[in-house]
């Protein structure tokens, strides 16, 4: 019998930025006999009937570490395939003590820039690390497998373009790492209204700052994801600029619903033509693309996605990277 731990934040369809991990779940299920997720909180996540689900929230980081650890060690016996830690390295580093002497399989899911203490650790005490690209881990080491980023591609659907003027869509926090100044500047330089959305109460100082530039763009706040089909078909183009190093997964849900996408990221070359790529902090860059620029949709882009990134792609990547240890 095949089973397989998993630690993720939160199962939760409706979350903004969390609610992706549900059709990942979903999608390991079906490839092995039972999947325990261990999560900080879960709702309204409807899993196939192999999926156990522990929650370890608690008011305190000690109480949910110590819960943590005593939900996982339950979990150890019979012995697991192998425990991913998704996301979060700290429980890479707290699993660690307990998983390693077993001689059981700890991998991390990690697609970000930040090569912060705790990723170090995390990369030291793991004996694989899987992500979207070797160049979407932050650390080099030969323990990285690029296995694509996990969309669910039925969950989006190719639509007509919309009628013209221009309109262009932003989706994330609102974070200096996205870049957004350089957008507002280059929408505002090719004359192309921006609907940004997105939040964050840690960066609400710097949305502020944007205020000035967004001359014909709208600043809104967050949406839940099934709210995303819906913008993409009231769209033309997407645009990201997330620093390089951290490849937002709104990028291939994007394309998924063949919309076309202007980004900076060098990590986007497997899927955007060098047409669709712009420079990260040259607005004139970005004006230029904008303006060149037809609107049509890209169904070319989908079968990139469904080809090297949808959601059963990344688990049958996953769970090579945990039986190759």
């Amino acid at each position: 019998m095949e089973r397989l731990v998993f630690a993720t934040q939160k199962l939760d369809p409706d979350d903004p930025v969390l609610a992706a991990t549900v059709p990942m779940v979903r999608a390991l299920a079906e490839r092995v006999d039972e999947l325990v997720v261990l999560c900080d909180s879960a709702r309204n996540h409807a899993l196939p009937a192999n999926v156990r689900v522990h929650e370890f929230g608690a008011p305190t980081q000690l109480q949910r570490g110590a819960r943590f650890d005593a939900a996982l060690a339950r979990e150890l016996r019979p012995r697991p395939l192998g425990v991913v830690a998704h996301m979060v390295p700290l429980y890479a580093v707290i699993a660690a003590p307990i998983v390693r002497p077993l001689g059981i399989p700890l991998v991390l899911w990690y697609t970000h820039w930040k090569a912060h203490a705790v990723v170090r650790a995390a990369e030291k005490v793991c004996t694989a690390i899987a992500s979207v690209d070797v160049r979407s881990f932050p650390l080099r080491s030969r323990k990285v497998h690029a296995i694509g980023h996990g969309i669910d591609v039925d969950e989006f659907a190719c639509s007509d373009a919309p009628p013209p003027p221009l309109r262009a869509l932003v989706l994330g926090r609102y974070s200096p790492a996205k870049g957004l100044e350089t957008i507002l500047r280059g929408a505002a330089l090719a004359g192309v209204h921006v609907e940004v959305h997105g939040s964050d109460a840690t960066f609400e100082a710097y949305r502020r700052t944007l205020e000035p530039l967004a001359q014909g763009a709208e600043l809104g706040g967050p949406v839940q994801r099934s709210e995303l089909p819906g913008l993409f078909a009231r769209s033309h183009v997407l645009i990201d600029n997330m620093r390089a190093g951290a490849p937002d997964k709104v990028v291939y849900e994007a394309a998924a619903a063949c919309l076309p996408v202007l980004a900076s990221n060098p990590v986007f070359d497997d899927l955007l033509p060098p047409e669709l790529r712009f420079d990260r902090a040259d607005p004139e860059s970005l004006a230029g693309r904008l303006r060149a620029l037809d609107g049509s949709r890209r169904p070319e882009l989908r079968e990139l996605v469904a080809r090297n990134h949808s959601v059963a792609h990344w688990a049958e990547g996953l769970l090579a990277t945990v039986r190759s240890r």
